[in-house]
Parts: C-alpha cells; sequence; structure tokens
C-alpha cells in the first residue's frame, strides 16, 4: 500500500537532481549480432544526405544512434493507454469519419500541441492550457494531457508554451562498424521473354514494370546495419530538478498535487522495463554479464543506489492521481473547418521560431524512427 507523500523528498530542493539508469544490451543473436539504427531521410535543402546518424569516424571511433531520445518516448507514452494504466490519465481520442475511426492522443506527434488536437474542439481550451501555462500554472495541461508534461510538449504553431521532457533516454552504439547490403528481386516469370507483356519503350514504362514487380529488380549497397565493436547503451533520466519548476500558480498545496501527479506518471514510466523490439533486424535484450545501473544522482554528484521498483511506482501513481483529481476522458471530432482556418497564413513576429518545415521537424517526435 503506497500514499501520496511517499517520494516527497524527491520533491523537495535538498532532493535528487535526478534518477539514472544504464543499461548495457546486446543483440538477441549475440554480443557481434548485426543490428540496425533508425534511418533518417535526406534534409530538403541538401545539408544532410540522411541514413544512419554516426558521429565520428566511420571506420574508427565512432556513436551510432540507435534509437533517439523522441523515439524511445514515443514507444513509453502509450503505455498509459493500457488497462493497467489507463486510470491514471485522462483518455482523449480525436474521432474522424464520422466516427469509425479515432487516434488517442498518446499517439500525437506532437502531443497537446498536435494538429489533430488544434483541429478539433479542444482547441480554445488548449490554447487556454497553455497560456496558463505560460503564466506558472501546469494544472490545466495536466487534466487534459498530463504525458505532455512529462515527456516535453511545445505548442511551436500558437502560443510558445513549453514544456521540457521529464524523461529523457537513448540507445547508442559505440564504435561501430558499417555493412551494407544488396538483394535480387526476380520476377515469377519473364513476362516479356513469354510475350506477356510488350517491351517497355521508354524510361517510365520500364519504371514502372520494376515498381510493379514484372521485371527483375536489383538493389545494391543499402543500408546493412551495423556491428558494435564497444558497448551498446540505453541511457535514461528522470530530471528531478526539472520536475520542480512546475507550478500550479502560486498556491503550494495545488503546486505539491500536481508535482506528486507527475512524479507518479514519471516514475511509472521510467520504472517500466523497456521493450527489446525497436525495429525490423533489432531486438536488443539486457547484457547478464554487464549489470544494470540505476541510481539517485543529487545536486553535490553523489550518487547512491536506487531501489524502486515498478510495482512500488504504480501504487505511488496511484495514490497521487487520486490525491490531485485525474481529468476526464474525452472523446472529440476532428473539425475540417477548424484546419482549413488553421491552414491560414498568419503574421508572425520577425524571427519567431515555429516558421518552416525546419522548425516543424524540429519539434516533431520521430515517429518514422519505429
Amino acid at each position: 500500500m503506497s500514499n501520496s507523500s511517499e517520494f516527497d523528498r524527491y520533491l523537495s530542493d535538498e532532493g535528487p537532481a535526478a534518477l539514472v539508469i544504464r543499461e548495457f544490451l546486446m543483440p538477441v543473436e549475440g554480443r557481434d549480432g548485426v543490428l540496425f539504427p533508425a534511418t533518417y531521410a535526406a534534409s530538403s535543402d541538401g545539408d544532410s544526405k540522411g541514413g544512419y546518424n554516426i558521429d565520428g569516424d566511420p571506420a574508427g571511433e565512432n556513436i551510432a544512434l540507435i534509437d533517439s531520445v523522441g523515439s524511445q518516448a514515443n514507444r513509453m507514452e502509450p503505455l498509459f493507454a493500457e488497462p493497467a494504466y489507463e486510470k491514471l490519465i485522462p483518455q482523449v481520442k480525436v474521432s474522424f469519419n464520422g466516427g469509425q475511426k479515432s487516434v488517442s492522443l498518446l499517439s500525437a506527434g506532437h502531443r497537446a500541441g498536435d494538429a489533430l488536437v488544434r483541429a478539433s474542439a479542444l482547441q480554445e481550451e488548449l490554447q487556454k492550457a497553455f497560456s496558463a501555462l505560460l503564466d506558472g500554472d501546469a494544472t490545466p495541461l495536466a487534466k487534459i494531457a498530463p504525458t505532455s508534461l512529462v515527456f516535453g510538449v511545445w505548442d511551436s504553431r500558437d502560443t510558445q508554451a513549453k514544456a521540457p521532457r521529464l524523461i529523457a533516454s537513448t540507445i547508442r552504439a559505440f564504435n561501430v562498424r558499417r555493412l551494407t547490403r544488396s538483394a535480387q528481386f526476380v520476377p515469377a516469370t519473364d513476362y516479356v521473354g513469354n510475350g506477356l507483356l510488350e517491351e517497355p519503350s521508354d524510361k517510365a514504362t520500364k519504371d514502372s514494370y520494376a515498381q510493379r514487380g514484372f521485371v527483375h529488380v536489383p538493389a545494391t549497397g543499402s543500408h546493412g546495419g551495423v556491428i558494435a565493436k564497444g558497448d551498446i547503451r540505453r541511457d535514461a533520466t528522470l530530471a528531478i530538478a526539472a520536475l520542480r519548476l512546475i507550478h500550479a500558480g502560486s498556491d503550494p498545496v495545488a503546486t505539491l498535487k500536481l508535482r506528486r501527479y507527475l512524479l507518479g506518471l514519471a516514475l511509472v514510466a521510467f520504472t517500466r522495463p523497456a521493450s527489446g523490439y525497436l525495429r525490423q533486424g533489432t531486438i536488443l535484450v539486457l547484457d547478464p554479464d554487464r549489470p544494470r545501473e540505476f541510481v539517485e544522482v543529487m545536486n553535490n554528484g553523489r550518487r547512491a543506489a536506487a531501489a524502486l521498483t515498478h510495482e512500488r511506482a504504480l501504487a505511488f501513481a496511484s495514490a497521487a492521481a487520486d490525491e490531485f483529481g485525474v481529468g476526464s476522458d474525452r472523446s472529440v471530432t476532428f473539425d475540417t473547418e477548424k484546419a482549413k482556418e488553421d491552414l491560414k497564413p498568419k503574421k508572425e513576429k520577425a524571427g519567431k521560431r515555429g516558421k518552416g518545415p525546419k522548425a516543424a521537424a524540429a519539434a516533431s517526435e520521430e515517429k518514422s524512427d519505429a
């Protein structure tokens, strides 16, 4: 049995600056197994050629980004839609196509700042919530989208209100050797040679045959994954120092309840064992010979082992949620007219962020990483 004050020492100024988890991982095939980092598209201005994100000497000391902060957050957040956790937060869904389809706010790339909810009946309410956040009261946003305060949000298209991530997790591999792979598609029969199709007379027709699987298609030199010669490591941080900056206006009692609630949600997500599956060809598990580290880090740099379990975190989160008062579940409809209005050009102050595709990409939560 837990109570909402169990972790108040975390919320005091003398409490830890952060909780830190470090896990050493390995491919299921073994330490020398091949794994596939996230791939990124080339930038439209040519600054980035895309592909894997590997910093350093590709043939020497380097670091490969296996799973980014945004991608890791997108893997954690949906747990709050599962039966064991769904009562901890308001379940907000936006429906469309006459109610035949719906999307949970937990799956929206920009969370409470996403176009999906901005073009719904929640638009005005969220505008007020973000404005309140700018004024130092995070309660309205916590009543609608509390995970936006745990995993971070930026209302980049409207108020410019920001809430930093409380949880940041990244997987990196050290000193990797990049591999390539080649493939050859062989059609079921020789469609042209057997007279089933005419010989293509131009490049467009040839491309069409290839795209539709009617001719041989070679693919050479594509991304073939990497082999890590050094560690594969997941580093996760729960920034309690940042949590202590969140307020419910000037009311100290309401602020304490709000911080307890957000701490409970953060601890649940932070202590939940991570899924080993990242993407096709990449399943990572704990290295049995490298112990997992879970520590409290104090402001003076002192580190102490943390003994917090997921079960204990969940019990605390439930008590803190009851005390705070979880917001109501909501089901709203996507409003096409609001979306059209949102698309109209708006005057922006010179130098303000939030303009153009680069700013949009910066606000993205990298759903394509998965």
